[in-house]
C-alpha cells in the first residue's frame, strides 16, 4: 500500500492530500530515509513524521489493511518513544 494511503487509513494523518503534501515536503521518512508518497509500506517499517514546532512522531508498521474502522486503525501501528 502507498505511504500516503497508509497514513490516511491508519488515521495518523486525517486526509490523503495532507499526507501526500507531507511526503512531498520531506516531512516523512521511512527507515531513516526520506520517502515519497508512492513508497510501498510493509510491516516492520519505521515511519517518522515531522509536524510543526519540531514535534516528531515515530511509529512501527504492524499491519497493512486496505480499510480499517476507527477502532481498528490504532492497531495498524505502534508508537515508538
Amino acid at each position: 500500500m502507498r505511504l500516503d494511503k497508509y497514513l490516511k487509513v491508519s488515521r495518523i494523518i486525517k486526509r490523503r492530500t495532507v499526507a501526500n503534501n507531507a511526503c512531498d515536503g520531506d516531512n516523512v521518512s521511512v527507515n531513516g530515509r526520506p520517502a515519497k508518497a508512492s513508497y510501498n509500506v510493509k510491516p516492520g517499517d519505521i515511519i517518522e513524521i515531522k509536524f510543526g514546532q519540531g514535534k516528531k512522531l515515530r511509529v512501527r508498521v504492524v499491519d497493512v489493511r486496505e480499510n480499517a474502522t476507527k477502532s481498528d486503525a490504532d492497531s495498524m501501528y505502534e508508537v515508538i518513544e
